[in-house]
């Protein structure tokens, strides 16, 4: 694995990575994944959590493959995790890190939700109370129809609560939007500054002009009080360098390459159930790569056997 097949691995290396971590019951995968290929190139079982020292000498391990073959690390792009950030530097120098930017819509996403359930919860706290069975009064009729009305508010904005995390919207659900969010400012607000973070991903800008943006961003969501506390996590460092892509147009955004690897290994963990031992983990991560590595020449066989069997038929 650290010959022959990094020497393919690396073959028409770019220079761009994605590291992730994969728990697995009491072991952590490290992973090291070409994130323009999605070639996997190097791996480690550890049989504890990963520290910055083990992410250290999983790094040195990479530099020292790259300097054998006498190529450069051009950009790293890792998750949230505060595992990377000072052993990249430590390792690898003044190389671009990006955040996932997948990561980091996702904390913000998570932030808006959790604001509009609250004022759900405050709308249902709002709800009047009233005696059982059918109102006779007029007074009773009044608070029965508020009580419906709040209901119906309630409702609308649990049903319609992807409209205010969803990247577009079409002309439809921004009626339906404006309508579930009359007297709710507050919530406005919060669609209208979840529009402009996605704004700031648009490859047609720079770094320097996104963060420019972010910046008046965060000022603008400190003066709205009722919003501040609700997006704690627009202030957080993560946002900034999910920026940095857009100072080069190779660099990828996300860490999708290892991200899909991981997702691949789970789902395999589902149905074989006696890969549970350290051994046995880095065993069949092994496979799985020697597999890849002959997939093209796997390709080739089959093609020649289908025209042999096309020629003798």
């Amino acid at each position: 694995m650290g010959t022959t097949y990094l020497d393919w691995g690396l073959a028409d290396f770019p220079g761009y990575i994605a590291a992730d971590e994969l728990y697995d019951g009491p072991f952590c995968v490290l992973s090291i994944v070409d994130n323009h290929t999605f070639k996997r190139l190097l791996y480690q079982v550890l049989d504890h959590n990963p520290d910055h020292a083990a992410i250290r000498a999983f790094f040195h391990r990479f530099r020292m493959a790259l300097r054998l073959r006498s190529l450069k690390l051009v950009g790293v792009t890792t998750d949230g995790s505060p595992l990377y950030p000072e052993p990249l530097r430590d390792v690898f120098g003044a190389v671009p890190h990006q955040i996932c930017e997948f990561h980091a819509l996702k904390e913000l996403t998570k932030a808006i939700l959790r604001a509009v359930a609250k004022v759900r919860k405050q709308l249902a706290a709002r709800k009047p109370a009233g005696k059982r069975g059918r109102p006779t009064t007029v007074h009773a009729r009044r608070l029965a129809a508020k009580r419906q009305r709040l209901q119906q508010k309630i409702g609308d904005l649990f049903e319609h609560r992807h409209l205010f995390v969803q990247h577009e919207l079409t002309a439809a659900e921004r009626r339906t939007l404006q309508t579930i969010t009359r007297g709710l400012r507050e919530l406005r607000t919060l669609r209208a500054i979840m529009e402009e973070v996605y704004r700031l991903f648009d490859r047609r800008c720079r770094t320097d002009t996104a963060l420019a943006k972010l910046a008046r961003l965060r000022q603008r969501v400190r003066r709205f009080k009722q919003v501040g506390k609700v997006l704690n996590k627009l202030d957080s460092p993560n946002l900034d360098k999910a920026l940095t892509f857009l100072d080069d147009r190779l660099l990828p955004s996300t860490s999708d390459a290892v991200e899909r690897g991981n997702r691949r290994h789970r789902k395999m963990q589902k149905s074989v159930y006696r890969v549970r031992t350290r051994e046995h983990i880095h065993n069949r991560i092994a496979l799985d790569m020697l597999r890849d590595s002959q997939k093209e020449d796997r390709a080739d066989t089959m093609k020649t056997l289908h025209r042999a069997r096309e020629d003798a038929g």
